[in-house]
């Protein structure tokens, strides 16, 4: 087997400021499949969704001939930290999670993406890494009650001072050791931590289960050939490697996207497409 376009998610991290249906037809008319669902109000807000309301959604997709791979709450922006040394916030933080795991069930959703949060800059990284890696371990465990698997990303410095490379987060998901635990391997962070495809694969083997495709100068969220990132190396060895799961397009902001994401998001299955292994 090959790498292949229906690997690549629709995603609706640019279509914030757009009706949901908008995002949905947008994906069935580019051919996708799956779908990477970012949990952000309006479209998806977590912590105010109820069954019913996430059943309506997934009736929504499927009407279009799509399925919800991954759920991606909003955890960076949000008030939510896993790791959070403030006791209330770290709590409902997990439940945030723990929430979201019963909506990926009504949702049929595969994965759900974690990442580890943060302690104070002024703390040892330690008291922070076990309030992460305890918190993961609860969310872990509780998701896989309902056949859901949580996926790990490293983030960038700036966005937790605790994983922010391949071989930590190699650390954590081992320290953790809960059963099915996977990695999400993103361009972007990877590159500006210096890594490549080959040193996640090195550290995480098969535990990477997802991926977050995009350009970046090496940061940012960027459409590919916005930024200055190799996509067709990092194809080549996600190839070599024999990555089988999804990757998405993570796109915000960054350029405008959100005024008129579905050109953006053509641009980069054109990029993908001419880039691919033959």
């Amino acid at each position: 087997m090959t790498l292949s376009m229906q690997q690549i998610t629709a995603s609706n991290f640019a279509y914030q400021h757009l009706p949901f249906d908008r995002f949905l037809d947008d994906a069935a008319a580019l051919g996708r499949e799956q779908v990477e669902l970012w949990g952000i109000a309006p479209q998806f807000h977590v912590p105010h969704l109820s069954d019913v309301e996430a059943r309506a959604v997934r009736r929504r997709v499927e009407a279009r001939g799509l399925t919800v791979r991954c759920l991606t709450p909003e955890q960076v922006m949000y008030p939510v930290n896993i790791a959070s040394p403030v006791a209330w916030l770290r709590e409902e933080s997990i439940g945030v999670f723990r929430r979201a795991a019963q909506l990926c069930a009504e949702l049929g959703a595969e994965l759900l993406l974690v990442t580890p949060g943060r302690g104070f800059e002024d703390e040892p990284v330690e008291a922070a890494w076990r309030r992460s890696a305890d918190a993961i371990g609860e969310i872990a465990a509780y998701a896989g009650t309902l056949g859901v698997t949580c996926v790990v990303e490293a983030l960038q410095r700036g966005e937790s001072n605790l994983v922010n490379d391949s071989r930590t987060l190699a650390r954590m998901i081992d320290e953790v050791g809960a059963a099915g635990l996977g990695a999400v391997l993103d361009t972007v962070a990877m590159a500006v931590a210096g890594e490549s495809v080959d040193d996640y694969f090195d550290a995480l083997g098969d535990r990477v289960r997802h991926v977050h495709l995009i350009d970046g100068r090496p940061a940012g969220h960027l459409a590919w050939g916005d930024g200055e990132l190799p996509l067709a190396d990092y194809l080549a060895a996600l190839e070599r490697r024999g990555y089988r799961g999804c990757m998405t397009f993570e796109l915000f902001g960054d350029g405008g996207y959100a005024f008129d994401p579905r050109p953006v998001v053509e641009r980069c299955l054109a990029a993908v497409r001419a880039a691919l292994p033959a």
